[in-house]
């Protein structure tokens, strides 16, 4: 989006807002090793929902984006906004330095599912494990990425490479089948460094899936959220509530 400004004849400044449409094609044959590096492991499989480029882009937006284009906010469509925007983008100030994308924690056990393997083999772990002591993963839902810090990272410019992403897969039996939040949650499980992690508020996720499919016993330990919600994510097809 585009923002030009001019003053009326009564002094103010009349804001005009002019929307750029960009194909996902075209985008994709920019990105085609990236993109294909992480279909390989974080979807389902070709014509499943995930499996679409346009839900890797953002791992490497930074690459797309014009170089005057410094930090987005990257949302979903099925969210409902409880405060003003405007307090989200201030969360990219609580950057520490080396974070690049700011990310609010996943709140099903879909994590302690998809590294089930890696964590039979290392009891131990706190990968897949409920917050707070716990790394449950992260949702893509509510995302701040701070283009300019991923340009410059030489370390996240490492893990876009085919043979990194490959190696932290074998390493965690890493197969998944969400897009572009897999990504971010493996290489979250290594590199924690590169996330500010949004509080829950800003991406109050509603989906129970997983409690009703053989989760019950844990799942409110990843559900709970405390705090005045400022965004609910109605993901599953949620309904959200009105109040």
């Amino acid at each position: 989006m585009k923002e030009s400004g001019e003053e009326d004849p009564t002094g103010l400044q009349l804001v005009d807002f002019s929307v750029v449409f960009h194909d996902v094609g075209v985008l994709t044959d920019k990105l085609f090793p990236v993109v294909e590096a992480m279909q390989k492991h974080f979807s389902a499989g070709s014509g499943t929902y995930y499996s679409d480029s346009i839900f890797f882009l953002s791992v490497a937006m930074h690459q797309i984006m014009p170089k005057e284009i410094l930090r987005i906010i990257q949302l979903d469509l099925d969210l409902k906004y409880k405060t003003n925007i405007r307090e989200l983008f201030e969360e990219f100030d609580n950057f520490l330095p080396g974070a690049v994308i700011g990310i609010a924690r996943e709140m099903q056990p879909v994590y302690r599912h998809t590294f089930w393997q890696f964590r039979h083999e290392n009891p131990k772990t706190r990968v897949g494990s409920p917050p707070p002591e716990g790394l449950p993963g992260f949702n893509s839902g509510v995302m701040l990425l701070n283009l300019e810090a991923m340009r410059q990272s030489p370390l996240y410019g490492r893990l876009l490479e085919p043979s990194q992403v490959q190696q932290l897969a074998d390493k965690y039996h890493f197969r998944g089948h969400l897009g572009d939040q897999d990504f971010f949650t493996m290489i979250g499980m290594e590199h924690p460094e590169l996330f500010h992690v949004l509080d829950c508020t800003w991406n109050r996720q509603l989906c129970t899936w997983w409690r009703d499919h053989g989760y019950s016993d844990v799942f409110e330990a990843y559900f709970r959220c405390e705090g005045h919600v400022k965004i609910y994510h109605g993901n599953c097809n949620t309904p959200i509530p009105e109040a």
